[in-house]
């Protein structure tokens, strides 16, 4: 039954890899969610049209945070700077850069009440669809761990086991995102 802990190992670790990514993909989710406050990762969903592809903006330019309400952006190349500007206006983040040479600045406009609730409500399905993603995973590995059972790999007290530690692992992290959420909820409230 030494195969069988090798087995029942390697499904927890796929497990724990996968709720990792999305609880990393959060993360990533949460960064193109804009609080009032300037912070270079806002951009990071933002394309730029160089030279006939697209690439991300901080391939092309520096981003800075001037102050707590402003971003600086520095095209490397001096005709990038109409490009990035456009890319910048036309994204989805509402956001209106003005241009002074070649330094391409970002002002973060306040947000209101209502825009801050229409935040927190993406911020939270952002959440839930972590957590379901994190469930899916317990689910694959709980049928993996049947599957073995079934096969006569393992006892059904290792199955057993093996269902424990996958809940443990899921619980662990649901917790970290309702923590992720926690903390951009805060973030979106600060006024």
């Amino acid at each position: 039954m030494i195969e069988g802990k090798i087995v029942i190992n390697d499904i927890k670790k796929d497990a724990e890899a996968r709720m990792k990514k999305s609880l990393d993909a959060l993360h990533h989710n949460f960064n193109k969610i804009r609080t009032g406050r300037a912070h270079s990762s806002i951009l990071d969903s933002v394309q730029v049209d160089y030279y006939g592809s697209n690439v991300p903006i901080n391939q092309v330019a520096q981003i800075n945070t001037e102050d707590a309400r402003t971003l600086a952006v520095i095209p490397w190349e001096q005709n990038m700077v109409p490009k990035v500007e456009k890319a910048i206006m036309t994204s989805d983040l509402g956001l209106n850069p003005s241009t002074a040479g070649n330094v391409i600045r970002v002002p973060m406009p306040m947000l209101t009440e209502e825009t801050r609730k229409g935040y927190i409500k993406q911020a939270r399905s952002e959440a839930e669809n972590a957590r379901v993603a994190v469930r899916n995973v317990r689910r694959d590995a709980n049928n993996d761990l049947k599957s073995l059972l079934k096969d006569k790999s393992i006892s059904e007290d290792e199955q057993r086991q093996g269902e424990d530690e996958v809940q443990k692992l899921t619980d662990r992290y649901v917790a970290e995102i309702d923590k992720a959420l926690s903390s951009k909820e805060e973030d979106l409230m600060q006024v």
